[in-house]
This record gives C-alpha cells, sequence and structure tokens, in this order.
C-alpha cells in the first residue's frame, strides 16, 4: 500500500484510509458486543470501546509502516 493516496489532487497519508477502516469495524463490533449484551461483563463500556478502536488501528497501522 502506497504511503500517500491521491485524492482529486489532494495527497493524504494512507492512515486516513486505514482510520475510516478501524472506525467502520470498531463500530460494527460494538453493535455485536452490544447485541450479544457483552458490555455487563465489562467495568467501564467506553473505556473498551476506545481501546477496541485503538488496537485495530494500530494493528492496521503496523501492517503498513513497518
Amino acid at each position: 500500500m502506497p504511503r500517500e493516496i491521491a485524492f482529486h489532487g489532494l495527497y493524504m497519508p494512507s492512515v486516513t484510509v486505514l482510520f475510516l477502516i478501524a472506525v467502520v469495524l470498531a463500530w460494527a463490533l460494538d453493535r455485536l458486543f452490544s447485541g450479544l449484551d457483552l458490555y455487563r461483563f465489562f467495568w467501564h463500556p467506553a473505556l473498551l470501546r476506545l481501546s477496541l478502536f485503538a488496537c485495530i488501528f494500530g494493528a492496521m497501522a503496523l501492517t503498513v509502516y513497518r
């Protein structure tokens, strides 16, 4: 994957695309956890959501920038 992506003549880092993909994946996992009522097992659901997003985004970014 290239490190920059051209979008209508504007060069953006590929991390922007990875960020958007990570947001969609985190949202889908959030809906799954909510549907299965798994948040009742965690002390702070908002902290879980944030850490889940950070882990997804970090793992995706490491694959590109390694």
